[in-house]
């Protein structure tokens, strides 16, 4: 198939997992790298011999199909819109923008362009979550009407060379590590109905611990931690928790409980990880993977996805619109918090189609 020409804009620490994961996908081919840093972009290129260039001159490119926008998501929009102007499709970095009137300008502009848009997170393509999926679908644990979803740490200060981004507006445990956790609940259950939430900022400031700025202060503008419900349009009923407030627990990920039996789903921010299943009554038992990409790191499987979609022109999984319903849900829980009262998802969208069983190999159907 012929290769789609990939140009990536902001080459901060993600980047470097997305170039590396690019090579297992023979579609892609990156062409170019651009940050508003320039040295940022010089050094990202020298670490794996490409190209880097100014952002306006990337535009230009008439070889360049995708932008892949990895900047911080204060930055997502602008650099969203100026792609789409420029004739280009985009695929972004979580979330889609950092409220709901910011992403839609990005779908509006590109529907009115007939472009395309993909978002972040693709880990819910990985064989972890695909098995999970083929199990819930083909009834192993017959319907689901409830689970829980937990991400909980104590802050990305400990590790992050400039976690600054994480506390202000566009970030928070709901908008960074949300994503994952809402999208493979849509993708196993399909769209969301309504949400209640509760929200708490226990600091407005914090302390950096990671190097370079190891005793550097930063605010706090957003809630640090969320918590809440999410009811489905199918029925099923899920609690929800994300913090950067807990030291530690032992929640698992997500678990999905059918009226059958009851799935523990793997760590939706990597693509493999064990799935077991228990039955009313049983023990629980892990199952063997139906499907590839468990064994790695595969970050750019969704940028490949939409690169085979344009060329095939059929739809691709990773897509503005899911993005867009996992950001209007997220957005929910800190205006169900403020207003006490449950919220109405307005948006919906289909479950993306699933990988067909036994998929490998960087060649997606």
């Amino acid at each position: 198939m012929e290769k789609v020409g990939i140009g990536i804009i902001g080459c901060g620490v993600i980047s470097a997992a997305y170039i590396k994961a690019s090579k297992n996908f023979p579609i892609l081919e990156i062409r170019g790298l651009a940050d508003m840093r320039t040295e940022a972009s010089e050094a990202r290129a020298a670490e794996f011999g490409l190209t880097s260039m100014r952002i306006d001159a990337m535009l230009k490119r008439d070889d360049i199909d995708i932008v892949l926008n990895l900047t911080v998501p204060l930055a997502h929009t602008d650099v969203d819109l100026a792609v789409l102007k420029a004739g280009k499709h985009v695929y972004s970095e979580k979330p889609l923008g950092v409220n709901l009137v910011e992403a839609r300008k990005v779908m509006d502009l590109a529907n009115e362009k007939g472009l395309r848009v993909g978002c972040a997170p693709d880990t819910f393509l990985g064989g972890g979550h695909q098995t999970a999926r083929a199990l819930i679908d083909g009834g192993a644990i017959g319907k689901p009407v409830a689970g829980s979803a937990f991400f909980m740490c104590p802050g990305h200060e400990r590790w992050h060379p400039a976690p600054g981004f994480y506390y202000l507006r566009g970030g928070g445990p709901m908008l960074d590590m949300g994503p994952y956790y809402i999208t493979d609940l849509v993708q196993l259950l399909g769209p969301v109905a309504s949400v209640m939430g509760s929200t708490a900022r226990p600091r407005n400031e914090r302390m950096i611990t990671s190097k370079p700025l190891s005793g550097t202060m930063m605010p706090v503008e957003v809630s640090t931690h969320v918590a809440g419900m999410l009811e489905f349009r199918s029925g099923a009923v899920v609690s929800i928790a994300m913090s950067f407030d807990v030291p530690k627990h032992k929640h698992t990920p997500i678990e999905i409980y059918g009226d059958q039996g009851a799935i523990l789903v793997p760590d939706p921010n990597r693509f493999g990880g064990e799935v077991q299943i228990a039955k009313t009554g049983g023990e629980w038992e892990a199952k063997p993977f139906t499907h590839g990409y468990t064994e790695g790191e595969f970050r750019s499987i969704g940028l490949a996805d939409m690169a085979t979609g344009i060329r095939k022109k059929r739809d691709h999984r990773a897509s503005g619109a899911l993005a867009f319903h996992v950001l209007e849900v997220m957005e929910a829980f800190q205006k169900s918090a403020d207003e006490g009262k449950r919220v109405e998802i307005e948006s919906t969208v289909e479950r993306p189609a699933a990988l067909a069983p036994g998929q490998s190999g960087g060649n997606l159907e």
